[in-house]
């Protein structure tokens, strides 16, 4: 079975910067389409950040210039930079991966599996 384990969330102060990691375990497959996803309490989940088998990456434009998605691939882990955070950056913080049913990498919310979420919380 495919295990997603995230973990670096933490509070900070706005302006502040966090670190997040997404370990995947259990998955053989080539295909390297990750993405992270966020929802904050009573507000519908947001996808933020995806990267393909390219290394190309697609943001949020709400995170643009301040996050930044990697991956190291022989360690299984996917990243998610995180600067110049804001208040309305709260909120649980997911990794998923693969797409379903072969959907693109940067194209919709349906991902297969998912993590379950660290918690980022950014104070003013």
């Amino acid at each position: 079975q495919v295990r997603l384990v995230e973990s670096g969330g933490g509070s900070v102060e706005a302006g502040g910067s966090l670190t997040l990691s997404c370990v995947a375990s259990g998955y053989s497959g080539r295909e390297y389409c990750t993405g992270w996803f966020r929802q904050a309490p009573g507000k519908e989940r947001e996808k933020v950040a995806t990267i393909d088998s390219e290394s190309v990456t697609n943001y949020a434009d709400s995170v643009k210039g301040r996050f930044t998605i990697s991956r190291d691939t022989a360690k299984n882990t996917l990243y998610l930079q995180m600067n110049s955070l804001k208040p309305e950056d709260t909120a649980m913080y997911y990794c998923a991966g693969p797409p379903k049913f072969g959907l693109g990498c940067h194209k919709g919310d349906e991902f297969a599996n998912w993590g379950q979420g660290t918690q980022v919380t950014v104070s003013s």
